[in-house]
């Protein structure tokens, strides 16, 4: 892999109400922002996985959000870009069905011509699982682990089957395969399941919003973990962050940019999940924000920890013109030197 950092944009497939105010994005806004992420020179596009609006979204706004499938999505930005990877940031495993989603995904790679990103987690707010199963007992990181390993073996394996405690399949034949082999599968998470998972049932890892030190002691522990499971270096692994990105022309601007947005009350909402642990210092010094110099420093601070792939980068915006204004921006001061060595 080029050794230059990787840019991601975080698009709106399930973002409104968290990131983003009700109402943020049109779907025909959504595709318009992964269109412009491609010329601006944007390396991908991330979607992230919601099936249902979450307690304080609903307390707090009074529509219902759009929330649109990721996979679908996708399929139709592939039809309009060329370049483009596209990437899930991330798609909840437990919602789906292993057999289902292999052969989603293979056609997506397909029809993309090998573009797809598979970015996998169990997902933040189990309050989603416990509408789509009420009353059932569900152990999400067991499943996810079962979920890998039976994807593993419908992408490789001509007929395949699987027997676990919650994924179960017999004799199934799923073709074409992708285009990518591997297909590069991603853990998303902080925790210490999504680093084991990266180890040893993936080929990258998606964390968020983990400060440099944290970012190369995950990545020192996975290589542990990969060398105890038999995995070498050659293997391909790809290294990704996803931030949120706040420029400003002073670094007081950049942080009262920050703070007062959408997506800065989301990650205060995750101090039980993905960012337990993680709020005793400011959110700030997780997340690119300050000025033009001060954020092209950060990118070299986590490139140097390890960081390959800057994934479904947020915007500190609050509408979709904005957003794009933000977007331009970052491609010519951040992306563009970048792109040319210059840092």
């Amino acid at each position: 892999m080029d050794s230059r950092p990787r840019f991601g944009l975080g698009v709106p497939t399930a973002t409104e109400g968290m990131m983003y105010p009700v109402p943020y994005a049109t779907v025909d806004q959504a595709v318009k922002m992964a269109v412009t992420a491609e010329r601006l020179g944007f390396d991908s596009v991330w979607g992230n996985d919601h099936v249902s609006t979450q307690s304080y979204v609903r307390s707090e706004f009074a529509s219902p959000p759009n929330f649109f499938d990721p996979l679908t999505y996708l399929a139709y930005v592939a039809a309009s870009t060329t370049t483009l990877r596209l990437a899930t940031g991330i798609l909840v495993l437990p919602f789906r069905h292993p057999v289902v989603t292999a052969k989603q995904i293979a056609t997506l790679d397909r029809l993309s011509g090998g573009r797809v990103v598979l970015g996998v987690g169990v997902g933040a707010y189990r309050e989603e699982f416990e509408a789509m199963f009420p009353g059932q007992r569900m152990k999400r990181g067991r499943q996810v682990d079962e979920f890998l390993e039976g994807l593993h073996l419908l992408f490789t394996h001509r007929r395949a089957s699987y027997s676990g405690e919650y994924i179960r399949f017999a004799d199934v034949e799923s073709w074409p395969k992708p285009v990518q082999d591997p297909l590069p599968i991603l853990a998303g998470g902080n925790s210490a399941g999504s680093l084991r998972r990266a180890a040893t049932l993936a080929n990258g890892w998606l964390p968020a919003c983990l400060t440099t030190g944290e970012y190369a002691a995950g990545l020192a522990r996975i290589g542990e973990l990969r060398a105890e499971s038999g995995g070498t270096r050659e293997t391909p692994f790809e290294a990704t962050m996803q931030m949120v990105v706040a420029i400003g022309d002073s670094h007081e601007a950049a942080v009262t940019r920050f703070r007062s947005s959408q997506v800065y009350r989301h990650l205060n909402s995750l101090a039980d999940s993905t960012m337990s642990g993680r709020l005793e210092d400011s959110l700030e010094a997780r997340n690119l924000v300050g000025t033009v110099e001060e954020v092209r420093e950060r990118i070299v601070a986590y490139t140097d920890a390890g960081v390959q792939t800057f994934a479904g980068l947020l915007f500190a915006a609050d509408t979709v013109e904005q957003t794009l204004d933000d977007m331009a921006q970052f491609s010519h001061d951040i992306i563009g030197p970048f792109a040319r060595g210059e840092q």
